[in-house]
């Protein structure tokens, strides 16, 4: 039996789908709410490719967020494979809470979302209008859409919408506090100690590609990938060694930079964040290789996780 003042004291846990199209904020929601960096960040949409589960655990109970990849037009098997892992997290869940960007106008992949909801009646929704720290003149415009959607099963009732500022922390505290209320009983599903069950390859793989969002164009971080083929970590520093994979042979020079600079800087960069990550000094060894295909190579999306 877990005892008062202790993690889980109060012997609740739930699982949560943060779902949502491409940058409507999903993962800087979850590391705000979590108070540590799990899952990468950047302005550009569909930055996240994997599912990340990120771990709430103190007296109130357990939350273990799924951080999903947005929504978006798939025209690659690793598009397709991003898709399939979204729709799939609703399933199974305790509650779903449906990102928007509340700055923007409703889209179609947020409508999208809402269709998929409706198909799964039982599972309770949250509409979260991001960006609150911003205009948001769109907040009425996503209700109108989902009371049309729902259609008869939305009379009478009023959604469970809030305004948010993942940035910022605007209505954060009050959404976990009412998340940890509706939570069911039952015992922690991670470890207490556990923040996230994302592999630490994965990870670290996540924090060099979220370097090049950063510091590139939309175009060519969306046609690499980084894989981190060996990590030893029975020693500091750790040390981590990986290939990024790009499409087209001008690619690599970008990624590289001139003097090697470009690739010099993410690699700093990416030590520094992940020796905050994971509190050792790690060295990061990148190569680059060319192949077109990558996108579309089975194994290959089986070894970054994708498939």
């Amino acid at each position: 039996m877990t005892a008062p003042g202790s993690p889980n004291a109060e012997g609740k846990a739930a699982m949560i789908a943060v779902v949502g199209r491409a940058n409507t904020g999903k993962s800087t929601l979850l590391n705000a709410i979590l108070g540590e960096k799990v899952s990468i960040v950047s302005p550009v949409a569909q930055t996240t490719r994997n599912l990340v589960r990120g771990i709430l655990t103190e007296t109130r109970g357990q939350l273990v967020f799924l951080d999903t990849p947005g929504m978006h037009k798939a025209e690659s098997d690793l598009g397709k494979i991003m898709n399939r892992t979204a729709r799939a997290s609703v399933e199974g869940v305790d509650r779903v809470l449906l990102v928007l960007d509340g700055s923007a106008p409703p889209r179609e992949e947020d409508e999208g979302w809402m269709r998929k909801l409706r198909r799964t009646p039982d599972v309770p929704v949250t509409l979260l209008v991001n960006k609150c720290d911003l205009p948001t003149p769109y907040a009425d415009a996503y209700l109108q859409a989902w009371r049309s959607i729902m259609g008869e099963s939305a009379a009478g009732q009023a959604p469970d919408l809030r305004r948010i500022s993942a940035a910022t922390g605007e209505g954060l505290d009050a959404l976990v506090s009412d998340l940890f209320a509706d939570a069911p009983a039952g015992p922690p599903l991670f470890p207490e100690d556990v923040l996230t069950d994302f592999p630490r390859k994965l990870a670290i793989a996540d924090v060099v590609r979220e370097k090049y969002f950063h510091l590139l164009s939309q175009e060519v971080p969306h046609h690499l990938a980084v894989w981190i083929e060996t990590l030893d970590d029975s020693d500091t520093p750790w040390k981590a060694s990986g290939t990024i994979y790009v499409q087209r042979p001008g690619q690599k020079g970008i990624v590289i930079g001139e003097k090697a600079r470009l690739i010099k800087k993410v690699r700093k960069q990416a030590e520094s964040d992940l020796q905050e990550m994971y509190g050792v000094p790690i060295q990061l060894e990148l190569w680059v290789k060319v192949d077109k295909h990558w996108a579309r190579n089975f194994w290959i999306l089986r070894q970054l996780g994708y498939a």
